[in-house]
């Protein structure tokens, strides 16, 4: 097998993820963005971001203010990412359930990302649905780059087993 895998030809409407630039770049996104946990909308807006990098399906961040908080723990930990800094984690408990490190966030990101301070990003496999527009997203495969899979992208994806040599 060819490492990374021969990249998908993306169709009409489509993007393909090897088109990405790295490092990776920031774009403001109108579409409606939804996430939703234990029977309650976590978050909903249409201010959202996403950032797009080299072989990775789109991460895309929500603006605090259309977040419901009183749902958000503070979680254990840190990581650090080479472009944005050091992200904090956060806990959802919604409808009598928890899912703990379900989001991050990056309260002082780096300058080239700094219209994301603050804002959160979930991951789609932590959480019940997130939704671009009326899309249902997928989780991106290996829950290490929390991207949000739709039908307007194409791979390979990294994140997989195997996959982080690439």
């Amino acid at each position: 097998m060819t490492y990374p895998p021969a990249r998908i030809e993306p169709k009409p409407g489509q993007e393909s993820v090897w088109d990405y630039p790295r490092p990776p770049r920031l774009e403001r996104v109108t579409a409606r963005l939804r996430v939703l946990f234990g029977g309650e909308t976590i978050a909903d807006t249409t201010a959202g971001w996403r950032v797009l990098e080299t072989s990775h399906p789109p991460t895309y961040y929500l603006p605090p203010a259309d977040v419901r908080a009183e749902f958000l723990k503070a979680a254990g930990g840190s990581s650090f990412c080479e472009f944005k800094g050091v992200a904090s984690y956060w806990t959802i408990v919604a409808g009598g359930r928890r899912s703990e490190r379900a989001a991050w966030s990056y309260a002082k990101p780096n300058t080239a990302f700094a219209p994301i301070a603050g804002h959160l990003a979930f991951y789609a496999s932590r959480v019940d649905e997130c939704y671009v527009g009326d899309e249902r997203v997928q989780a991106q495969a290996g829950d290490f780059y929390g991207g949000w899979v739709t039908s307007t992208i194409v791979g390979p994806f990294k994140g997989g087993a195997g996959t982080m040599g690439w």
